[in-house]
């Protein structure tokens, strides 16, 4: 399939050494002009923004930067972040997403879903999607466990030979054996921010939430599996939570409050950002689309 880098076609052996750390030490006023140049605004990156914050009143995607997206299972942590992909897609951003739970063709056919806002794509949607910013998502394919090293060596691949600018790694439990690793998850969270920080490219890592009593109880970033480290490490730090509740009573009642999110983009962590909040997003079963309360129906993808 087009766009899938094939895992055992590349020698990544060249790709495994570390990046050479960039020390330089230098008097503070050499960074005088920069400085100026912040409080102007000049050297503030926004980055990219998310589908549900186009003016980035909230939330900025920055190069040099790693976030971690977590969730309790089944909250749709890679549907949502399909649908990022796309987004960053459309501000001419290069993505790679590297999922080892789920087939590139399954992660292709739910973001053509989003893509067309449509349940079951014609064929000439399917080809539009195709077509559509062509050589800008990549897809590694790779099923089951990777070697830390190696997922390391496809982030400098990439960032080097495809000149992406976005990495999704779905998930940490992939690329680290043993829900109780901490060494091993804080050297690889380590590892990414190296990378990110180095070659300048955005590093999004999907993360698992330890289970709780009830998954209705909104939980927060102490609640996610493994190393405290991680949270401490990475720049942002993303909660997607389902309102299970509210599904539920549909389920049972056939309505509900739609006043009521479906859905929540928590942010509990952003470094280089002054908001941490909470985004109410409404779900579309038909498109797989989520929506923002501030914007409607967002438009199609392929417009």
């Amino acid at each position: 399939m087009e766009g899938i880098i094939q895992y055992d076609d590349i020698d990544w052996a060249q790709w495994e050494q570390e990046s050479a750390p960039k020390r330089k030490i230098k008097e503070k006023s050499f960074y005088a002009e920069q400085i100026v140049k912040y409080f102007e605004g000049s050297l503030i990156q926004r980055g990219n923004y998310l589908p549900w914050d186009k003016r980035q009143n909230f939330v900025g995607l920055r190069p040099s930067e790693v976030s971690v997206w977590a969730g309790i299972n089944g909250h749709g942590k890679s549907l949502l972040l399909g649908q990022v992909v796309l987004s960053l897609t459309q501000q001419d951003q290069k993505c790679l997403i590297a999922s080892f739970e789920m087939r590139p063709e399954i992660t292709l056919a739910r973001m053509a879903r989003q893509a067309t806002g449509m349940k079951l794509p014609s064929p000439y949607s399917l080809q539009a999607f195709q077509d559509w910013k062509k050589d800008q998502v990549f897809l590694l394919d790779h099923h089951g466990m990777i070697n830390a090293e190696q997922m390391l060596a496809v982030c400098r691949y990439a960032s080097s030979e495809l000149k992406v600018n976005h990495i999704v790694i779905d998930s940490l439990m992939k690329c680290v054996k043993g829900e109780d690793d901490f060494n091993g998850q804080k050297d690889f969270v380590n590892a990414l921010c190296a990378i990110a920080q180095d070659v300048g490219i955005h590093i999004h890592l999907v993360h698992h939430m330890r289970k709780g009593a009830d998954e209705k109880h909104l939980p927060g970033k102490f609640d996610l599996k493994g190393s405290g480290s991680i949270t401490d490490q990475v720049d942002n730090v993303f909660i997607i939570w389902r309102n299970k509740r509210k599904a539920q009573e549909r389920s049972e009642a056939g309505a509900t409050d739609e006043s009521v999110p479906d859905a929540l983009l928590i942010c509990e962590k952003q470094r280089n950002g002054e908001w941490e909040g909470k985004m109410g997003l409404w779900f579309e079963p038909d498109s797989q689309q989520y929506v923002g309360e501030n914007f409607g129906r967002i438009e199609l993808y392929l417009q």
